[in-house]
């Protein structure tokens, strides 16, 4: 996780995030306490249930409005691959950082890094795990396509990481493409989250659902409305001892039903975190913050 320096509304990514909006009534200097706040009391929560947070700050300069969600710019394999991603917005590349990858080899295994952000000079685009659903256990990788999601270099990706490549397009309730594929999924071992009436294209949802079922997942289907409030952005997380926890925001897990909760219950204990600001301003949702390390440890 990436503690923010310089919190703030992107004007470079909001033209394809409809999730961003700006608090107008409150100061910069009282943004940034309340993401400040929000952030270091997500981690302690984390560490409270057991989970290992490696903490990075954020630099002041250059300024990276965004830096507090890591999981577009880098992903950390079991293999000991690393892979670095080609960023849609220009000021979200300065987010790839060479001192964060140095500490995590002095702690971890890493045995290639392959540097993908090339491809922005072509204007193609992939955010990590903001543009790709990792299912590790069956070796499927799922996205949704959209101006941060380049089919090609979705498939190109899956393949070399010797993943089974399922593409769709998925809207909101504007017709609108949804920019990032964990605004409306979530893949854990045995259950999915997924906003099914969002993939309008008949076969590319049977696709899906088909896949998803062939890996004995239970599909939990929530609405185009729960995913403006981040129900979609949840992530598996494994404690140091325990069941596993589903993380989540608070926004989200207030617009969960019961019966949603009770499903998703069955799986894993759910951590609900309050992130409003961050939330709001920012665009991303508790999944987007975390970046997980799959690593081999030293």
């Amino acid at each position: 996780m990436v503690r923010p320096a310089r919190f703030g509304f992107n004007t470079e990514t909001a033209e394809s995030n409809y999730f961003q909006s700006a608090i107008k009534e409150a100061s910069w200097e009282e943004i940034q306490r309340r993401a400040r706040a929000e952030f270091d009391n997500m981690v302690a929560m984390l560490r409270d249930h057991g989970v290992q947070v490696l903490v990075f700050e954020d630099t002041p300069a250059p300024h990276t409005p965004d830096s507090i969600f890591p999981n577009n710019w880098l992903t950390l394999h079991p293999d000991g691959r690393v892979l670095l991603y080609p960023m849609c917005a220009p000021n979200r590349r300065l987010e790839r950082r060479s001192d964060i990858l140095a500490a995590l080899q002095e702690q971890f295994v890493v045995t290639e890094v392959i540097d993908l952000s090339g491809f922005e000079r072509q204007n193609r685009f992939l955010e990590g795990t903001g543009s790709i659903i990792f299912d590790h256990l069956y070796r499927v990788a799922y996205a949704c396509l959209s101006p941060r999601t380049d089919v090609a270099l979705f498939r190109q990706v899956a393949g070399q990481l010797g993943y089974r490549a399922v593409a769709f397009h998925s809207h909101d309730a504007r017709g609108q493409e949804i920019y990032h594929t964990n605004v409306m999924m979530c893949v854990g071992a045995r259950f999915a989250v997924v906003c099914l009436e969002s993939i309008r294209d008949a076969a590319e949802q049977a696709a899906l659902t088909d896949s998803l079922t062939a890996t004995g997942h239970e599909i939990i289907d929530i609405s185009l409305a729960q995913v403006s409030s981040f129900a979609g952005n949840m992530l598996t997380l494994q404690p140091a001892s325990g069941r596993e926890l589903l993380v989540m925001s608070q926004r989200a897990y207030d617009v969960l039903m019961l019966a949603q909760r009770t499903n998703l219950a069955q799986y894993c204990d759910l951590l609900p975190l309050p992130i409003p600001t961050i939330e709001t301003i920012g665009g991303g949702s508790a999944r987007c913050m975390l970046a997980e390390v799959f690593l081999p440890e030293k």
